[in-house]
């Protein structure tokens, strides 16, 4: 994709992280390492690849209700354990497919056009 991009002298790549990168997680070193490295491959690919005319940005969300829930949460998915995660999230909830999708429609849109290196939080304030 990215040679045809260079081509056109236009695009937008765009990465998914997580607040994991930037807030790690206890017990979660791999995973957190990952998304860190998703955050800096983000950043050098968009000075890389900005003299091009391709964007390249990064989506951070925080936790939602998936499968990895429990393991951010400890190990457990108790009702209080929800309770203590929520409370690291000012915002006081979850994030939804439709808050990652919001943002990562914006960042691709062309009301974007001069944003790149980007790693955007949608976290509801977790990583303040």
């Amino acid at each position: 994709i990215v040679p045809g991009m260079k081509a056109r002298g236009h695009g937008a790549i765009l990465n998914v992280a997580s607040t994991g990168g930037v807030s790690p997680r206890p017990n979660l070193s791999w995973y957190n390492a990952s998304k860190g490295w998703m955050i800096t491959a983000t950043r050098a690919m968009a000075i890389e690849l900005a003299p091009k005319g391709v964007r390249v940005n990064a989506i951070n969300p925080v936790a939602g209700r998936t499968p990895l829930l429990a393991s951010f949460m400890g190990g457990e998915e108790t009702p209080e354990m929800q309770e203590k995660f929520l409370a690291t999230i000012p915002i006081g909830r979850f994030s939804t497919p439709d808050d990652t999708g919001s943002a990562a429609c914006f960042l691709c849109s062309d009301e974007a056009s001069m944003i790149t290196g980007v790693a955007l939080n949608v976290d509801g304030g977790r990583c303040l």
